[in-house]
């Protein structure tokens, strides 16, 4: 049998563990995902926790009263229906891999913030922007893949109107200790394969028209939340995995 490492070499840095050592624990084995079409939703990582899978909304709430949520189910995605509220998931989390894959209206209304408008919010607090970015000019900082008021994409990469697009999030959350920051949330953004973001600490909490800032502590895990802007947008696919410290 082949050599599997070695208990001779040197200790790397700040650890316990040698350069090639035979006794550092192996990684977990998963079965990878599967891509998506505009047909059809991939097939999540073996180890993802899925928050919506295309069948129901039983794992969401209003964000207004906390009841069920109210958007529509249809042919394996949910769509907003306008007047019934932002959702949110009733699983919280904190630090992660996201994916998730929506389509702004094929039928084209508006410009600007309002067409083809939502919003994912990270912890219910950090904003990625959702909207119909084709061909369609806003302030950069509400672009499509924008965090939201804070940082544009560094690139547009939207597909047109009716289309399935992706979104590949790495976050990680902000650490509070009492009052202080002790590091600010970030994000890595992959907009339809393509990275828009890479590692950029946020301000804040995004807002409206407002500057961010870390003034008010809050939890490093929160829900996902949905965004109703009043437009038809739909959602299908998501899903997370949790981080956790590697051996």
């Amino acid at each position: 049998m082949a050599q599997l490492g070695y208990d001779d070499t040197p200790f790397l840095p700040g650890g316990k563990w040698r350069v090639h050592d035979s006794t550092r624990p192996q990684p977990r084995i998963i079965t990878p995902g599967t891509a998506s079409t505009q047909d059809q939703a991939g097939a999540p990582p073996s180890d993802a926790v899925v928050l919506f899978g295309g069948k129901d909304l039983s794992g969401w709430l209003s964000v207004k009263d906390k009841g069920p949520a109210k958007w529509k189910v249809e042919h394996g995605y949910a769509e907003v229906v306008p007047g019934t509220g932002d959702i949110e998931s009733k699983e919280h989390f904190g630090d992660c891999q996201l994916h998730l894959e929506f389509a702004c209206p094929s039928v084209v209304k508006g410009d600007s913030q309002g067409r083809g408008n939502s919003g994912v919010f990270l912890l219910g607090r950090y904003e990625i922007q959702v909207l119909d970015g084709y061909q369609n000019p806003t302030y950069a900082d509400g672009i499509t893949a924008s965090i939201y008021g804070q940082y544009p994409p560094l690139v547009n990469a939207c597909r047109a109107p009716g289309q399935w697009q992706t979104y590949d999030a790495v976050f990680i959350a902000p650490r509070f200790e009492g009052s202080k920051l002790i590091s600010p949330s970030s994000l890595t953004l992959f907009h339809n394969g393509v990275v828009v973001h890479h590692h950029q600490d946020t301000l804040g909490p995004t807002g409206h028209r407002s500057l961010s800032n870390y003034d008010e502590p809050h939890p490093s895990t929160g829900p996902l939340k949905l965004q109703d802007h009043g437009d038809l947008v739909r959602y299908r696919n998501i899903w997370y995995r949790p981080f956790s410290n590697q051996a």
